[in-house]
């Protein structure tokens, strides 16, 4: 394990890491939303043999299969960067994290790509069912895909059925289980995919009423609409409900990325949520005295009911975490960050002497640094940690990036229900407003998608493994001009690969639906 880091080589790491994985967020919500929309449009056009609704699912297929293409071509390269830039995570849990993206890569990849060549290419040479049935298996499969690198994302923020094993000084998965089943990593899943369900429903919508104000293709536009708006209110509904269930996991296991959350820095009983708030830029300490908030809106009782479920619970804030000074679970008397840093470094020391009467061959002395390992393991992570204002990740990011997706999330509701009653009445047609609205709100649902990722990423920091491994102690030993020269070319490349798929997807916007 690393003793000592070059910060600057941690903070490109984590930049290069950053770039990659947003990227590549652009690509993924658009394939899992869009693609389930375009399989309810030909599930239409199998169940009434209209070919209307044949020439709309392959119109959106082709948008689908654009988006699809650029998508993998960027995962493929963030999956490599485990090994090239983060080699001592990849060693210390490569047993447990190899095993949900081998899965990925074995059984839903390949399920993709067998599938996927039927839905672009068989529409004359297979019937309808086969088809159709083909293209849900390659939805399934992309969200099959998905829930793999869930699990092993979900098992970074909350660690379960894994051992550490001081001989190969790594963690060793003895109940598979435990990892794939966790209660984080199945919310996990539903609230990401259900959430980027919104996304394809907002893009359809959008596109679509750029036909309307273009005047083109009325009755494809308005038939889409139907779908998309109906889709994605149904999604955005069952996102408040993974959402409130992702608010639970996130106070039961990781308290510090909630109070990030909500700018709570003093714990409270009956703690209000913020409904909307400017912190205070003056703050720059979570013991300085300066108020958190330099205006704020809550809902009194409401952040208690989320995180405990019970109005009238007392939530920790960041002062309690830092300070120790609340009673855990157990009714035992909770430590405070800087003893927890301590019993890190006993747990490293044990580990380093276990390993050297190993190589001595003295059992005795091996037992003994065991069992002192053991006890103090749950903080091993934290010996790694210099100082413990370290442990408070960034708040103004985590705290803005959850509140622009709560806020973005109740505009999406409020616009599948207007966007689906408008054309149910005959009104979207003429409602230019409206059609300009549904247009803009297309970049608004990626920086929601954005925004939650940022949340779930930033609000965990400084932990790679959460209390187990640091972000500073996973890295590669490279050279930092080394990251610093592939960060640019990864940013030159995607930027590349943005524009071309942007490119690519207008004009297949502005040809419009074609029949077969």
């Amino acid at each position: 394990m690393i003793e000592s880091v070059d910060t600057s080589l941690v903070e490109w790491s984590r930049a290069q890491f950053a770039l990659t994985a947003m990227y590549h967020w652009l690509f993924v919500p658009l394939t899992l939303g869009l693609g389930v929309i375009q399989a309810i449009m030909e599930t239409i056009y199998v169940r009434t043999g209209k070919e209307e609704w044949k020439t709309t699912a392959q119109f959106w297929m082709k948008l689908f299969g654009v988006n699809f293409a650029i998508g993998v071509a960027t995962g493929l390269i963030m999956e490599f960067e485990f090994g090239t830039n983060w080699s001592n995570y990849s060693w210390f849990v490569g047993d447990i994290f190899g095993a949900p993206l081998a899965i990925e890569g074995i059984v839903a990849f390949f399920m993709e790509a067998t599938f996927i060549a039927v839905m672009f290419f068989g529409w004359e040479k297979v019937s309808k069912r086969f088809h159709l049935v083909s293209t849900w298996l390659t939805i399934v499969g992309a969200s099959l895909s998905a829930l793999w690198i869930l699990v092993a994302n979900a098992w970074m923020q909350y660690p379960a059925g894994m051992e550490f094993n001081p001989d190969t000084v790594r963690n060793e998965m003895f109940d598979f289980w435990a990892v794939a089943l966790s209660p984080v990593a199945i919310n996990k899943f539903f609230h990401t995919v259900i959430s980027s369900w919104i996304v394809g429903a907002v893009f359809v919508i959008g596109v679509s009423s750029w036909y309307l104000i273009k005047k083109r293709e009325k009755h494809f536009a308005l038939r889409s609409i139907r779908v998309a708006a109906l889709f994605g209110l149904t999604a955005s509904v069952l996102t408040l409900w993974t959402g409130d269930n992702s608010a639970y996991q996130v106070a039961q296991r990781q308290p510090m990325k909630l109070a990030a959350m909500e700018g709570l820095y003093q714990g409270k009983t009956e703690a209000e949520l913020v409904a909307f708030g400017i912190l205070n830029p003056q703050k720059q300490s979570y013991n300085d005295g300066e108020e958190p908030f330099l205006f704020s809106i809550n809902i009194p009782s409401m952040l208690s009911l989320l995180a405990e479920r019970q109005a009238d619970a007392h939530v920790l804030g960041i002062d309690n975490l830092i300070e120790g000074n609340y009673t855990e679970d157990n009714g035992s008397a909770a430590l405070s960050a800087s003893q927890k840093i301590e019993k890190g470094k006993i747990a490293i020391q044990a580990l380093a002497d276990y390993r050297k009467a190993l190589k001595e061959e003295d059992k005795e002395e091996m037992a003994v640094q065991k069992a002192i390992l053991d006890e103090n393991f749950k903080y091993f992570g934290y010996g790694y940690i210099k100082d413990p204002a370290d442990l408070i990740p960034p708040i103004g990011m985590t705290f803005y990036s959850f509140h622009i997706m709560v806020l973005l999330g109740g505009f999406f509701i409020v616009l599948f229900i207007a966007a689906y009653f408008m054309e149910r009445k005959g009104m979207l047609e003429k409602a230019r407003w409206m059609q300009y609205l549904c247009l803009i709100s297309i970049p608004l649902a990626y920086v929601a998608s954005q925004a939650g990722w940022i949340v779930a990423e930033v609000g965990r920091q400084p932990w790679a493994i959460q209390d187990i491994l640091p972000t500073c102690a996973g890295i590669s030993r490279l050279e930092t001009s080394s990251v610093q020269v592939t960060f640019f070319l990864f940013l030159i490349l995607f930027s590349v690969l943005l524009v071309a798929e942007i490119g690519i997807m207008i004009k297949a916007i502005k040809q419009g639906p074609r029949e077969h």
